[in-house]
């Protein structure tokens, strides 16, 4: 078996052929450059090898290009003659095949329906997804809480907006115990939640939830399964996108087992338009994104950030990416110059060219590559002639699309939602319970009952010198007595089940 994906090299003024070595493509990645400099094939070029060497890989595709993974490549002459060019000058057996591939679709429109349940995402990522202020998120947090001390499970949307609901319904009750909730703070949530749902963003929530072993399948004949997620109305919610991206990071770092260092990964993962994971983000959110950046490769799992400028990926992470394929970059105005003389300055000089200068000059298809070597010390810096890809250059046919969906191992496992038993179901139940009235009594019933009827022992009446007896107020007990009620319950185990979130709720709520 290889171990390593060769990538590209060769040629005039270029060195000797560039490889991804397997063992450290956990050690994550970046592939930046200008819009149109040859990202989109060098990713496509670095999937063909991952899944070719057994490695599942995870990608999102923005423009719809990635999805000719799927079949043979079928070039025209003048492309043919152009890649076979290519080939010969950097030494490549040009074979076009095609990978198995399975598309994604949070719409469900061009692939399997991707969902999660809200109780998996957390209240820290839809906090974020929502822009919601530090008053509204600690009601969200409230909300979570009093689901979990109370069996409502959180599934879909409205199980959440039920929620709110009935927090805002007994503020005074629920910030007693838990501190100052604001009919007003749920009122804002539940707006917002409104919003996310015009945009088709509850089409996020829901059963069956993807099940992660999905992403990570390996063929019979050991060739690894690519995901496709179609991203290009996804891109119209940025937040959305970017939230999600981060959610299936922190769910793979919580239920993947520690492997060290393996002889190559077990999923790599291909994060485009990188920087709407940053932007916008508060500080702590980074910081510990950076933090399982730097945790999730011991779980065998590699980080690829594409983007357009390095400059888009926050220092901190920016210095974990071992793997670097830097396409042109274009120096119009004076940051546009700042912001390449930074890029040339983070890799390792080759005496025989200057970096900037050919971070500048670099045509399209042609990049400065760095990879990883053996005892992982950063390789020095190449002129590359990116390889031709395999597979098609290019989309799909709609109806070449639904056709592999439609063959696909996973066909009918998530096509059809499942709406079970769940908060909004069960907060529904007990507002109805509690408007039933009681059924009325017939005066012989009400004897019997009291006893008067046949013999039965008659009611003391109570004496003017006794206190009369005290009756409740309500026929039921208060939602804090019974809160009150429930915790008394659950006191001596409910330090054994706390339910855990996402890594990255995890790590905000230390202890």
């Amino acid at each position: 078996m290889a171990d390593s994906i060769f990538v590209g090299g060769g040629g005039e003024g270029h060195a000797k052929p560039q490889s991804l070595l397997l063992k450290y493509g956990n050690r994550h990645g970046l592939v930046a450059g200008a819009t149109g400099t040859g990202k989109t094939v060098t990713l496509q070029v670095l999937a063909e090898g991952l899944s070719a060497a057994g490695v599942p890989v995870f990608l999102s595709d923005v423009k719809g290009d990635l999805a000719g993974l799927a079949v043979a490549g079928s070039a025209g002459a003048k492309l043919h003659a152009a890649f076979s060019e290519r080939a010969a000058t950097i030494g490549l057996d040009l074979v076009y095949r095609g990978f198995p591939v399975t598309f994604w679709d949070l719409y469900g429109a061009q692939g399997h329906p991707v969902r999660t349940t809200v109780a998996e995402m957390g209240p820290l990522l839809i906090s974020r997804l929502l822009e919601l202020s530090e008053a509204q998120e600690g009601v969200l947090n409230v909300a979570f809480r009093l689901a979990d001390e109370e069996g409502l499970p959180l599934l879909d949307l409205k199980d959440l907006q039920a929620m709110l609901a009935f927090v805002a319904r007994n503020a005074a009750d629920v910030s007693a115990r838990y501190g100052l909730v604001t009919p007003a703070s749920a009122g804002a949530i539940q707006r917002r939640l409104l919003v996310l749902e015009t945009e088709g963003g509850e089409q996020l929530f829901g059963e069956p939830a993807l099940d992660l072993a999905d992403l990570m399948r390996v063929e019979p004949d050991g060739t690894g399964r690519i995901s496709i997620l179609a991203a290009d109305r996804l891109m119209q919610s940025p937040r959305l996108y970017a939230t999600f991206l981060l959610w299936l990071m922190s769910e793979l770092f919580e239920d993947l087992p520690e492997v060290g260092d393996p002889e190559k990964p077990k999923l790599v993962l291909f994060f485009d338009e990188a920087h709407l994971l940053f932007d916008d983000a508060p500080k702590a959110l980074v910081d510990k994104i950076e933090q399982v950046a730097r945790l999730i490769r011991s779980k065998g799992v590699g980080i690829f950030f594409v983007t357009q400028r390095p400059g888009d990926v926050p220092e901190d992470i920016l210095a974990q990416l071992g793997n670097r394929v830097q396409h042109a970059l274009r120096a119009f105005t004076a940051k546009d110059q700042k912001d390449l003389r930074q890029a040339a300055e983070t890799y390792r000089t080759n005496p025989r060219f200057s970096t900037e200068e050919a971070i500048r000059e670099v045509g399209t298809g042609e990049a400065v590559t760095s990879f990883l070597e053996p005892k992982g010390v950063p390789g020095m810096v190449e002129r590359t002639l990116i390889r031709p890809p395999f597979s098609r250059l290019g989309t799909l046919a709609p109806e070449e699309r639904q056709a592999i969906v439609a063959a696909s191992p996973l066909a009918g496992k998530y096509d059809r939602a499942i709406d079970r038993d769940s908060a909004f179901e069960r907060l529904a139940a007990r507002a109805a319970a509690a408007t039933q009235p009681e059924p009325e009594t017939i005066p012989e019933e009400r004897e019997y009952a009291s006893g008067r009827r046949y013999g039965g022992p008659k009611s003391r009446e109570p004496s003017r010198e006794e206190p009369p007896t005290r009756t409740r107020s309500r026929q039921s007990d208060s939602v804090a007595e019974a809160f009150a009620k429930s915790f008394a319950r659950q006191i001596g185990t409910r330090a054994g089940r706390e339910i855990v979130r996402g890594v990255l709720g995890t790590l905000f709520r230390g202890r």
